[in-house]
């Protein structure tokens, strides 16, 4: 089954956490045993071949870089300027794949309609959307342009926390001018609202400014994890009616309640691909179909095999899903919106 995945950090990992993305799994793995910097060293899930063996055609791959006020906790960078250099360091890694016939960049239907038809054909080269995971980086409306003209086809203004275009994560407060300001340049340029991170303040400001299209890439329901970082019932029905699709992350703190970073492990808070289709199934509830629903594992958002479901060695068994969705009472017709049609349907409209 062809998978379209709609939230990858592929370059930030590359960058940031070192990690060769060609390599084989166990290599990578491998080469961090000795590193005790991040959490999830040794315990990567994600890399190339990996995304070929599980059938994942398309990713959604982003860029990100906040910018932090002095007296911000949160990692960061202290201008806007460092910031967009780090996500033009990001894309720079995005054309080298490129050029070694890793990747191949979609950003338009015509592009869409091709790599589909090569993926068919030889299954190797993946195709990716340019997104960018928080707004801090652009610098002014102008680079939102050059940004586009470069690739970028999706934006979510925030991240976490406080941010120069939105609030984000565990912060509060509305867009602002500058957020409205940069709300219309979407829409002028088509690039797609990605909701996700927005703030209960913040989301139902871009929900009143918006006019362009829609999607959360990696979000789960406030329904069944109470913590700001879900969306409330209210939200998933708001993006719903304008057409959203709406991504399911694997990040285990988001898929059940009472996670204890350090403490709760995937095996003793019995996290599963089934947590995960809990999850699908409440937004299929709201929505009262299945054409709003779609994967978005965030699957090297800095989390590993020690913070995903317990029957996820690497991102290829991402295609264990569709048997557990089928014994779930999905259809055929649904389980195939679910891995790819439903992101296929919502790009051919945003593109036609």
């Amino acid at each position: 089954m062809l998978l379209i995945d709609a939230h990858l950090d592929l370059s930030m990992n590359a960058l940031e956490w070192n990690r060769d993305l060609r390599a084989p799994i166990q290599e990578i793995n491998d080469r961090e045993k000795h590193l005790l910097d991040k959490p999830d060293r040794g315990n990567a899930t994600v890399s190339l071949d990996e995304l070929r063996k599980g059938n994942v055609g398309i990713v959604v791959a982003t860029q990100i870089a906040r910018y932090v006020a002095p007296d911000s906790t949160l990692p960061g960078w202290n201008s806007p300027e460092q910031a967009w250099a780090q996500t033009q360091g990001q894309l720079a890694y995005y054309k080298a794949l490129e050029r070694t016939g890793d990747l191949r960049p979609i950003r338009n239907r015509s592009e869409l309609d091709d790599h589909l038809t090569q993926w068919e054909a030889d299954g190797h080269t993946i195709g990716y959307i340019l997104s960018l995971e928080g707004a801090d980086s652009i610098i002014s409306l102008e680079y939102l342009e050059i940004a586009y003209e470069f690739g970028l086809r999706a934006l979510g203004p925030a991240h976490y926390g406080p941010g120069r275009y939105a609030q984000g994560t565990n912060a509060k407060g509305g867009m602002g001018a500058r957020g409205r300001d940069l709300l219309h340049k979407m829409t002028d340029l088509q690039i797609i609202l990605d909701a996700t991170h927005l703030c209960d303040d913040s989301f139902w400001e871009a929900m009143e400014y918006h006019q362009g299209p829609v999607w959360a890439s990696h979000q789960n329901c406030r329904a069944l994890v109470d913590h700001n970082r879900q969306f409330s019932d209210e939200q998933l029905k708001e993006i719903i009616s304008r057409g959203a699709v709406i991504g399911m992350p694997m990040d285990a703190w988001m898929m059940v309640p009472g996670w204890v970073r350090g403490e709760s492990t995937p095996l003793n808070k019995n996290v599963t691909l089934n947590t995960l289709i809990d999850h699908l199934v409440h937004v299929c509830d709201l929505a009262g179909n299945t054409n709003h629903v779609g994967l978005g594992t965030d699957l090297d958002g800095g989390f590993g095999r020690e913070q995903c479901p317990a029957d996820i060695e690497t991102i290829a068994d991402l295609q264990k899903l569709p048997e557990l969705l089928l014994k779930r009472g999905f259809s055929d017709d649904d389980i195939v919106k679910f891995c790819h049609q439903n992101w296929l349907d919502f790009l051919e409209k945003t593109w036609s």
